[in-house]
């Protein structure tokens, strides 16, 4: 699995660095211009990422219009939706309006932070990333 951990935090991007590292082959942003490169360069070597972990508050370009422009660009270049980005949003944030937003512009799953490493690994299960330890 090809993941990115778009993060403006050093210490966060580490930590989800390290733990995602056990589910794949892990990239990382420290801000929403350089997700966006990392993201449409990836789409067009058709080698798009499966997994973004986005941050709302990031420097440059926000998560929330990073969201729309790769969901734009995988429309663009034709990306089939079995093959769109998953994308958890990740953020301190507590506003629902935020995060009603970004289900709109077609996140896949929710996390508040400070991140649960057990609910991280339990959305990826539900968004068939990886198996649960019984299969």
């Amino acid at each position: 699995m090809r993941i990115l951990i778009a993060e403006d935090d050093r210490m966060s991007r580490t930590f989800l660095e390290e733990f995602m590292r056990d589910y794949g082959e892990c990239d990382s942003a420290a801000n929403g211009m350089e997700t966006l490169d990392r993201c449409l360069e990836s789409i067009r070597q058709e080698r798009p990422y499966d997994l973004l972990c986005l941050d709302i508050m990031m420097p440059k370009v926000d998560g929330l219009k990073v969201l729309k422009v790769i969901r734009g660009l995988e429309e663009q270049y034709s990306v089939p939706p079995e093959k769109h980005m998953r994308v958890i949003v990740m953020t301190a944030l507590d506003d629902i309006g935020h995060i009603n937003q970004a289900f709109r512009l077609g996140c896949d799953a929710y996390a508040s932070k400070p991140i649960d490493t057990e609910k991280v690994r339990e959305v990826m299960k539900n968004l068939g990333l990886i198996l649960s330890e019984e299969e």
